[in-house]
């Protein structure tokens, strides 16, 4: 190119090589599920490296000209990347045909549908009794997933290994990396093998008494709301008490996170971490990195992630001092009882390698946030549904209280003595599961029961709330009815009714001590007190990672004893 040639000569040639990687690039298809303006950061780079040779190359262009061309390339990238994106929605339109659902507008998809009132939930069983067993749901113009709500066609996605989704799940790898609820394929496997030890009953068994010292504090505390006829918001009292559980039993670090003043920076971090995620899910520019990096909340979300790190690096960190000296699980075991966090640091496979320190701080931090606050969820819908049905409750409470004969603890040979109280807690798991949904994304073509399929990258969802209360399984689904679970009612279902903590090869590996913790927090809690519905502060039900409300769970306390 001559010095006296013109710009827009010089752009054209200049751009040839770069509109034909671009065009290359174009053709593979790869997917991108984001606004047209927004390409991930490897393209990102790509462009500015390209721009930054460009500059370079010995031309006789002046500077006016390289921004020019700058401007060109920029304008040719967005382009092709919006024809990627209609290519690929129209892909994703014209797979999920066969899948009926609720009309969808262009840009926003369903996301304006959920208001985040307190009412998006019931939304998803309105639309489940019109659209059986699945429908599709759009999350913007160009991120789809199918909704599944029946029994059979959650048994298929859950018999699988199939990894988590690839839209939602990545955004919490900031704050509990790649842990074993994201993790997949040979890494998920070996994790998981790896920690399984650490959910032994043998291990189990010691945290019973543990518990009962946590729920004991968190009841102590309530005796100040006790006999009043105020109400008191119980979610952030059962979320200090699951953490001091927490860290008792996997970490056998004791706190006194209950008794300290102030709020507790980790559940505060948490419940900021939670907002954060369920926030940047549904506005779409934040799906970005770098939009998302340099916003508010981009910051918020790192100071909080800073908090969270801190509290479970600092336990890590005591924990791998006192275990210079005991270098075997056999030493340490006669010292006291093995936790999660002892099997986590000394576990080792065929070939005698354990796990990074970027993998055990994953697997805490997961074990952290996933052990104390879903099952806070858990026990704070649990009290509430037994405050609203009395004669269940009271019914709970004469096998509590026959049960403990007058101790004021619990041991693990009578956790299996309470079986109605057990099948109060499963009825509040199904109207109030703590994980609401859950999602995956297909690694190759899935068959249902009914003969549709679905191909690979398919962004499948499983409902939990609208699987637990489809009317088509449950008779009277939005009924308090603890009956449903006696072994003759539960026999005539599908095991995957009911499925609180997944099923399959990726169910929850904490299950049983979830179950465990909320056993032990419900049979002392109704023992000490009778539980009452606050009716003018009813709770809005509202997914954020766990189930939570969006005005909290209020409840009044009566002593038992002072009963008419």
């Amino acid at each position: 190119v001559q010095p006296s040639s013109p710009p827009i000569a010089g752009s054209v040639l200049w751009l040839c090589p770069a509109v034909h990687f671009i065009i290359t690039d174009f053709l593979t298809c790869r997917s991108h599920r984001m606004f047209p303006f927004l390409f991930c950061s490897k393209d990102f780079h790509f462009a500015m490296e390209l721009v930054e040779s460009l500059k370079n190359m010995q031309f006789s262009l002046d500077s006016k000209c390289v921004y020019h061309l700058a401007f060109v390339f920029c304008l040719v990238f967005t382009l092709l990347k919006i024809a990627k994106l209609f290519a690929e929605r129209r892909k994703w339109i014209q797979v999920l045909r066969s899948f009926p659902g609720p009309p969808m507008h262009w840009l926003y998809g369903h996301v304006h549908e959920f208001r985040q009132d307190g009412t998006d939930l019931d939304k998803i069983i309105k639309w489940g009794e019109s659209y059986p067993l699945a429908f599709p749901l759009w999350f913007g113009p160009f991120v789809s997933f199918l909704n599944i709500h029946h029994p059979e066609y959650v048994k298929t996605i859950l018999a699988s290994t199939e990894p988590k989704d690839d839209v939602a799940y990545k955004f919490l790898i900031p704050w509990i990396g790649d842990g074993l609820l994201i993790s997949q394929g040979k890494k998920w496997f070996r994790h998981r093998r790896l920690l399984t030890p650490g959910f032994h009953y043998d291990v189990l068994k010691p945290y019973v008494a543990l518990m009962a010292d946590s729920t004991k504090i968190m009841l102590d505390k309530w005796e100040t709301y006790a006999n009043k006829d105020e109400s008191f918001e119980l979610f952030q009292h059962v979320s200090l008490m699951t953490l001091d559980s927490i860290m008792k039993c996997a970490f056998s670090c004791d706190t006194n996170c209950q008794i300290e003043s102030g709020t507790n920076s980790y559940i505060k971090a948490v419940y900021e971490l939670s907002y954060l995620i369920n926030f940047r899910f549904r506005t779409f520019p934040y799906h970005s990195d770098t939009i998302f990096a340099l916003s508010p909340h981009g910051y918020r979300f790192r100071k909080a992630c800073r908090i969270a790190h801190r509290h479970t690096e600092e336990v890590v960190r005591k924990r791998k001092e006192a275990l210079k000296e005991e270098k075997e699980l056999g030493r340490i075991q006669k010292r006291r009882n093995l936790d999660f966090l002892d099997i986590l640091l000394c576990a080792r496979d065929e070939q005698q390698q354990g796990l990074s320190d970027e993998a055990i701080r994953a697997e805490v931090d997961t074990f952290m946030f996933e052990g104390h606050d879903t099952t806070a969820s858990g026990v704070s819908w649990i009290l509430y549904s037994l405050a609203c049905n009395p004669e269940h409750q009271q019914r709970a409470r004469n096998e509590v209280l026959q049960m403990l004969q007058g101790k004021d603890t619990l041991e693990w040979e009578d956790l299996s003595k309470i079986p109605y109280t057990t099948m109060c807690i499963k009825e509040s798991l199904r109207l109030y599961p703590p994980v609401p949904g859950t999602s995956r994304k297909l690694t190759k073509p899935m068959t249902f029961f009914d003969g549709r399929s679905v191909p690979e990258g398919c962004l499948v969802g499983t409902s939990v709330y609208g699987i637990h209360r489809n009317s088509t399984v449950w008779e009277n689904p939005e009924v308090f009815d603890p009956l449903r679970f006696l072994p003759e009612n539960s026999a005539k279902r599908s095991p995957h009714a009911f499925v609180p903590f997944s099923a399959g090869p990726r169910n929850c590996i904490g299950q049983q001590f979830a179950m465990n913790e909320m056993k032990v927090a419900i049979a002392l809690t109704l023992q000490r007190f009778q539980l009452e519905k606050d009716p003018e502060r009813t709770p809005k039900l509202i997914p954020r990672l766990i189930l939570r409300s969006l005005n909290g769970i209020h409840l009044k306390i009566k002593h038992v004893d002072l009963e008419p």
